[in-house]
């Protein structure tokens, strides 16, 4: 691409990334600092936030040289390119000793060009939407040189802010309906949601792997953030799908969690070959996506509660398990190395289910010697059978 067209787009993604009014500052900009060497790497699903974040550091630093890579105008643009990008940006924001690049993954090779410039004592700021392919260009090319963040769309204490509201059941009640994606709560549109998860399919999965069947693909999509909480084995999907072997469904399953549709979380096993062939749960991104690409999903209120539940968790955890003998718990998590915490998520506790919920929480902390385990639940605090119930919104607030 000719420097003058860099020049022209640049300046005009110049006058789109100025400070907006009613934008919370996210709570990943804390735990981002640039008084490192190291490349700062942001991934998340589309439409989370990510360029804001951008523009957020961009401003908490003074720093500008801001490049969008999504931008229609530069579909063309290769590795080549970035000595002319890089005098593009000069003249548009002056000395640029940090580039800030959107959606960095559209450029096969972007990492020989940040390896580069870090040489000559250049910082860099970038986001994308593929862990898989940040992860194997980053390892190949930026080992020990880069540190990387995940963004999610908002967490329940950051929908507060975002709404200028203050944590209760209510709140709760609301943000268990909305999601956390930014755009959707400004505009509640619904076929924003729709359309997100139809451009991610296509863009980042059909046609970024060069598969055919669109089609079936999407259908598995939707059946699996349809059945969060449940679980499910990649020889089922193979036989439901009709996709031939377990292998296509094992690929299928990991272009969703490298696009953060959505996550799965293997059965608790000390034995790593246990895990491996024990079925999986299954978990998205957000309530509200799910809900607009699923009438089934929104008819149950303790499945949206539970996927909540578990992307708090995940936020803060790359190691969560379930656990599953006689009885289940929900979610196991692991730091360190070491198993710390066992939580059980029950919308709401009856008579009924009171008994299958406390046993399968006291069954994993015997088994795996966890001191402490908590019941979840929408608005119910108590003592159930000596484990402590504890209302969700309280304690994704405190937490």
């Amino acid at each position: 691409m000719i420097r003058d067209t860099l020049v022209e787009i640049a300046k005009s993604q110049k006058n789109n990334i100025q400070p907006k009014p009613g934008i919370i500052p996210r709570e990943a900009l804390a735990n981002i600092s640039l008084q490192t060497p190291h490349a700062i790497i942001i991934s998340g699903i589309r439409r989370c936030g990510k360029s804001t974040l951008l523009r957020q550091i961009m401003n908490q630093t003074g720093s500008r040289g801001y490049f969008n890579f999504e931008d229609q105008r530069a579909m063309g643009f290769e590795v080549n390119d970035f000595e002319n990008l890089t005098s593009a940006l000069e003249e548009v924001y002056g000395s640029c000793e940090i580039h800030f690049f959107d959606e960095i993954q559209n450029v096969p090779g972007w990492e020989r060009f940040v390896r580069k410039r870090q040489d000559e004592g250049k910082k860099f700021v970038i986001t994308g939407s593929n862990a898989s392919l940040l992860s194997k260009e980053l390892g190949t090319k930026l080992t020990g040189r880069h540190l990387t963040y995940e963004l999610f769309p908002f967490s329940f204490t950051e929908f507060l802010r975002f709404k200028n509201k203050e944590p209760s059941a209510e709140s709760f009640e609301e943000y268990l309906q909305d999601g956390g994606f930014p755009e959707y709560l400004n505009t509640h549109n619904i076929d924003l949601l729709q359309e997100l998860l139809s451009d991610i399919i296509t863009r980042d999965i059909v046609v970024r792997h060069g598969l055919r069947e669109e089609k079936i693909i999407r259908q598995m999509a939707i059946y699996l953030i349809s059945n969060t909480g449940k679980q499910f084995s990649y020889n089922s999907l193979a036989k439901q799908f009709s996709l031939g072997s377990a292998n296509t469904a094992i690929s299928y399953v990991s272009y969703f969690e490298d696009s953060y549709i959505l996550f799965t979380i293997p059965r608790f096993d000390y034995s790593l070959k246990k895990q491996q062939i024990s079925p999986r749960k299954v978990y998205s991104i957000d309530p509200a996506l799910s809900a607009a690409n699923s009438a089934s999903f929104s008819k149950d209120r303790g499945r949206a509660f539970e996927n909540l539940i578990f992307l708090h968790l995940r936020r803060k955890n790359k190691e969560i398990f379930y656990f599953k003998d006689r009885g289940e718990c929900d979610f196991i998590v692991k730091q360190k190395g070491a198993v710390t915490q066992a939580i059980q998520a029950c919308y709401q506790i009856t008579e009924e289910n009171k008994e299958r919920e406390t046993a399968g929480l006291k069954e994993a902390m015997t088994a795996l010697k966890i001191k402490d385990g908590i019941i979840l639940t929408n608005n119910q605090e108590e003592q159930i059978d000596g484990i402590k119930a504890i209302p969700a919104w309280k304690w994704l607030a405190k937490e």
